[in-house]
């Protein structure tokens, strides 16, 4: 398995912005992130359409050109309800890596994304480095429900006898 590793994906959930409305006055969100047939997910949180999380969950990458797709979801007694989706294409984040990038000034932006129809951008990304590691801060507006955003960075890690970006 671990020669088809290209490197891992530092995915922190930091918070969830005016999440969909799914009990009777709130919600009890968590996000679940996948990639492939990786699936993690962050712990509920009772009561909150503005939740914080700040939890980072690492995916394998074996392919950068799969998106990371992150969904929310409402914790309900029997059924979880749907409160939204979002993709996240990587490949931006792994071009900057490829880049290999030294001796560069900290928080130095690298490249910056802007919000388009082929993406779930909120508002405009950066990528940048920070203590030598390769971020990506971003914003995602979620798809398939009314309303919700969710906040996250990215951060590359590369594997040592990883075949690399």
């Amino acid at each position: 398995m671990l020669h088809h590793l290209v490197g891992l994906v530092k995915v922190r959930v930091l918070r969830g912005v005016s999440l969909a409305i799914r009990d009777l006055r709130s919600s009890d969100p968590y996000v679940v992130v996948r990639i492939g047939k990786q699936k993690l997910k962050t712990r509920v949180v009772k009561k909150s359409t503005n939740p914080e999380w700040n939890e980072e969950l690492t995916l394998s990458i074996e392919d950068p050109a799969v998106p990371v797709r992150l969904e929310v979801y409402d914790k309900g007694t029997f059924v979880d309800d749907t409160m939204g989706n979002a993709e996240v294409d990587i490949r931006p984040l792994v071009e900057v890596v490829k880049m290999k990038l030294q001796d560069v000034a900290d928080k130095t932006i690298v490249k910056k994304l802007v919000p388009n129809r082929q993406n779930c951008l909120a508002e405009e990304s950066s990528i940048y480095v920070s203590e030598g590691k390769v971020k990506q801060d971003l914003v995602l507006r979620l798809r398939n429900v009314e309303c919700g955003e969710i906040e996250l960075q990215l951060q590359w890690v590369d594997l040592p006898g990883s075949r690399g970006v």
